[in-house]
């Protein structure tokens, strides 16, 4: 089974969510399949490219796959993670990537919308940052993505509370470019990554990488850094950590004591 669907067209390529069973989840065959889409596209040469699920969906994706996350004891988002793998190839790659967001947003899914260039959503589209809920502790680049997106205050409401918010909302917050009627969504997303695939690819190329080093730019001291990795071990060693992935995989709620 193929997890994504993909096309190409006037030099826009389009990556379709097709892991409807799992409300597409992003588990690690899907992610290399998103990976080798975005290799293909560079080859072609792309100059825009659109992430979607498919036309009427009510779930964009559900986020990373429980049923993938590493026992206690081990991290669950490292460098090599597949999620981590797509977002940096979605981060590099050359010409924009636009999220084209119908249905709701979750866990990791958020950050992967949250790292493509431009988003586009509908009145139904919502965002919700859902660790807290199983007990994952969030990697330090994962949560820069989120303060460079949303600032310090809006990171930590959607952390704490694991509530998601509306599309109004998060078009007000500036997650959301454009909030568009769920009949213009095609229209209107295609439309902007035309303009985009018009204007001078070696300028916009150089223009995404720019920014994304200056994005970046957030020097920590090594000790700084190991002490960021000190308290997630804490989480991921915990007892809370093995409660909330089996609650999720049992559908029920967990019952967390804080150890």
């Amino acid at each position: 089974m193929a997890f994504i669907l993909t096309g190409f067209n006037e030099n826009i390529g389009t990556i379709t969510f097709n892991n409807y069973e799992k409300r597409n989840a992003l588990n690690k065959a899907l992610l290399e399949e998103l990976i080798a889409a975005l290799e293909d596209f560079k080859e072609k040469k792309a100059r825009a490219v659109i992430l979607r699920a498919a036309k009427g969906s009510k779930v964009w994706s559900a986020g990373h796959d429980i049923c993938e996350l590493p026992k206690s004891g081990r991290d669950p988002l490292p460098y090599g993670d597949p999620l981590e793998q797509a977002m940096r190839a979605i981060e590099r790659f050359s010409a924009p990537v636009i999220a084209m967001i119908e249905g709701s947003v979750w866990g990791g899914a958020c950050e992967l919308a949250f790292i493509c260039d431009i988003l586009i959503g509908t009145p139904a589209s919502s965002f919700a940052i859902t660790p807290a809920r199983i007990g994952v502790p969030y990697n330090p680049s994962g949560i820069l993505h989120f303060i460079n997106m949303l600032g310090i205050g809006s990171v930590k409401e959607m952390f704490f509370t694991a509530q998601p918010i509306n599309a109004e909302r998060a078009e007000r917050m500036g997650i959301l470019n454009h909030l568009v009627p769920v009949e213009e969504l095609e229209n209107f997303t295609y439309g902007m990554a035309r303009r985009i695939a018009s204007n001078s690819p070696l300028c916009i190329s150089v223009i995404k990488e720019q920014l994304r080093i200056l994005c970046g730019a957030h020097p920590l001291s090594p000790e700084t850094f190991e002490r960021i990795q000190g308290l997630r071990r804490l989480v991921y060693d915990s007892k809370d950590y093995m409660e909330g992935t089996k609650a999720f995989l049992e559908k029920r709620t967990p019952v967390f004591k804080g150890d």
